[in-house]
């Protein structure tokens, strides 16, 4: 996990479909039920879907210390990096590469996601041909709506419970059909105390009543940070969403970016931490009754309903980022070049690929946008 929070680009979308890749099909760490139940409970939990799904794995074996070890891990390397880019951020003004690097890797992101939402529906959804209606429904709400809809989830659970495991009531009533310096940098002397309340405040209540993704997070920042108050500007917001698209990790971490701009170094912690703590919660407190009750034949189905929404969202979530991401003939080629070339090459690293992409973004971006 620290390895994936390191170098793992893609945004959540990518990161599920990494892990599962690596801890599932390579690895054999996780099995495959095990990693059903995470993406379940993940989809289910408000709170970044990836963080959600990892914590949940690191509980499968170790219990609370493999859930707190592997959060932490999977967060800090992309919290350390936005730091870092907020502090340069804040020190030269801007950064103007930014928007040339965005240009590149936004695409080849793309290309990553649609493979990886690819492998995931093949290998879950199989032949069964009501998970491929609820996946199919759940991918058209996600593009229709640009966001996630927990009651689908949990409709799309109770549907295929109903219909594979009804209960007795269900079935006696014949209903089966149903439906700057260092000590400067991290100094607490010169902190508006308030703001940082409001500040942890805020990302609490965002981190612990927003569903889904990590992107579904960013239209609900907009409104607080932007809106409500007014800590960014559009401008700079734009450029917070950017940083965490361009770094690895999950896509959350914005959140330490934002945090930084609006009170330093001890605003980017409470930000983090008043985001991450909730979705930390939400999946080691009910994880021993997934556990406990997953075998049982009516958990199995709801979790099959959920796992195929969930799928379906993600594989929605292509459409709807590629939407911001394909802007000319040239996004659209790296896209594609990029799923072309990780399909041909299966052993090919990611973090290879995505630096080639930002290397091209750099080059590309200015002649396709002339001053």
């Amino acid at each position: 996990m620290l390895g994936l929070g390191t170098w793992g680009f893609g945004g959540p979308v990518a990161l599920v479909g990494y892990m599962y890749r690596d801890l599932v099909e390579q690895r054999h760490w996780i099995s495959e039920s095990d990693y059903k139940e995470g993406l379940a409970l993940a989809q289910l939990m408000p709170g970044p879907l990836a963080a959600q799904l990892a914590i949940y794995l690191g509980y499968v074996h170790y219990r609370i210390l493999g859930a707190t070890l592997v959060g932490l891990a999977f967060v800090l390397p992309s919290f350390c990096m936005v730091v870092a880019l907020g502090a340069a951020y804040a020190a030269f003004g801007g950064i103007g590469w930014m928007q040339s690097v965005f240009y590149g890797v936004g695409a080849s992101v793309i290309g990553i996601i649609a493979l990886s939402a690819y492998k995931l529906t093949t290998k879950n959804i199989g032949r069964d041909r009501l998970l491929w209606v609820i996946f199919l429904v759940s991918a058209t709400v996600t593009v229709l709506t640009q966001s996630e809809v927990v009651w689908l989830f949990l409709g799309a659970g109770v549907l295929v419970w109903f219909w594979r495991a009804p209960p007795a009531w269900v079935r006696h009533g014949g209903v089966r059909g149903m439906a700057a310096p260092l000590w400067a940098f991290f100094t607490l002397e010169t902190l508006d105390w308030h703001r940082l309340a409001q500040v942890g405040t805020y990302f609490a209540y965002a981190g612990s009543f927003v569903f889904g993704s990590g992107l579904a997070i960013v239209p609900f920042l907009y409104s607080g940070v932007v809106k409500e108050y007014g800590w960014l500007t559009d401008r700079q917001f734009v450029d917070a969403v950017a940083v965490a698209m361009i770094t690895p990790g999950p896509v959350v971490i914005t959140t330490g970016f934002i945090g930084y701009l609006v009170s330093g170094f001890w605003g980017a912690v409470v930000a983090a931490l008043a985001t991450f703590l909730p979705c930390y919660l939400f999946t080691v407190i009910p994880a021993p009754y997934f556990k406990k009750y997953g075998k049982r034949p009516a958990i199995i189905a709801f979790v099959d309903g959920v796992t195929a929404a969930a799928i379906g969202a993600i594989t929605g979530a292509v459409a709807v980022i590629g939407q911001r991401s394909i802007t000319d003939g040239v996004t659209a080629l790296l896209a594609v070049a990029t799923a072309a070339v990780l399909w041909k090459f299966k052993k090919l690293p990611e973090p290879v690929v995505v630096l080639a992409a930002a290397l091209a973004g750099l080059l590309l971006y200015p002649l396709a946008h002339p001053a």
